[in-house]
């Protein structure tokens, strides 16, 4: 929570610097959320724009695209400036450019680990997914019998559903892509769930990984002078999927900030069970990717496995806000 001064001082700054500022913030929630382990929500905590993220999200109204034919008169124009101002559309926008920038970085990286080391980064996944739930599980959930059938059924749900995934039950079909993105897009707007977490449950991860990098790919090839046809199946891909993400945005987002409102200790025991229960799908990858458990390939999963381990709690020890009291 940001005190007083802070605000202050953060009024007083020029626009565009203050947009600087939560670009910045939004390449951090970015990169928490383009890796399964710290969510975007809880970057937002940490760096204080959580609260002003829910407001801005909550209060955008489609119904503003009404006032587009008024653009062609300078009252029209002010009332529509006006509306997105209103709407803290100018810090939505800062917030998702810099989302944007992160996942498009780190996916390249995350591609290039997943084909040259996949054991590896599944145990650092697992590391990062496991050190992430226990530093949010309250053991006051196991006390009470509503959260704690809510815990049970997250981590039953998740350890189901991280089965099939593991199994190649969910397809890279354009249906199963849309609901992938209308569920990735909570990680925004939750602490703790990230929506690479939610992919990687799904078995899209990698998937929507090498899609987005394609996209990038050959968007510049086609710049060039290449074919589009390649740019054109990828850019289908990522507009189902980003689809999925804007409804999710008015829907899933929408569901689970009133859960959390109404029932709000059982509704995060759900959720972080629900990390817990997905690491059967990293182990279960880690332990297919690894080809002979010789003792030097066991010291290099165990340090990916405590690397994961170590970056969240080191976030947790050195920030007050990572969890759900702020």
């Amino acid at each position: 929570m940001q005190s007083a001064e802070t605000v202050e001082s953060g009024e007083r700054r020029p626009a565009l610097v203050s947009l600087a500022v939560v670009y910045c913030k939004g390449l951090a929630m970015g990169a928490a959320d383009a890796v399964p382990g710290v969510s975007g929500g809880t970057i937002a905590f940490i760096t204080g724009i959580y609260e002003r993220l829910i407001r801005a999200v909550t209060s955008l109204d489609p119904s503003v695209v009404l006032l587009l034919p008024s653009l062609r008169h300078e009252r029209g124009r002010r009332e529509v400036v006006a509306e997105l101002r209103r709407m803290d559309v100018p810090f939505l926008v800062a917030v998702g450019m810099g989302m944007v920038t992160a996942v498009a970085i780190l996916a390249r990286l995350v591609q290039f680990a997943l084909s040259t080391t996949p054991g590896p980064t599944f145990a650092f996944f697992f590391g990062l997914i496991g050190a992430s739930a226990v530093a949010l599980f309250e053991r006051d959930w196991v006390r009470h019998s509503g959260p704690a059938g809510a815990a049970l059924a997250g981590f039953s749900l998740a350890f189901l559903v991280a089965g099939e995934t593991a199994t190649g039950t969910f397809p890279h079909s354009l249906p199963v892509i849309f609901g992938a993105g209308l569920l990735a897009i909570s990680g925004m707007v939750l602490p703790g769930i990230s929506g690479a977490f939610i992919l990687l449950l799904l078995g899209q991860y990698d998937y929507m990984t090498t899609t987005l990098n394609d996209f990038i790919d050959e968007f510049i090839a086609v710049i060039g002078g290449s074919s589009p046809d390649a740019f054109l199946e990828a850019a289908l891909t990522v507009v189902v999927f980003m689809s999925g993400a804007l409804v999710g945005l008015f829907t899933i987002a929408f569901a689970v900030r009133a859960a959390l409102e109404r029932y709000r200790m059982a509704t995060l025991a759900f959720l972080v069970s629900l990390m817990l229960g997905a690491l059967r799908y990293p182990a279960f990858r880690m332990m297919e990717t690894t080809d002979g458990w010789t003792a030097p390939r066991v010291v290099v999963l165990a340090g990916a496995l405590v690397a994961g381990l170590g970056a969240v709690l080191v976030l947790d020890y050195y920030t007050e806000d990572f969890g759900y009291d702020a």
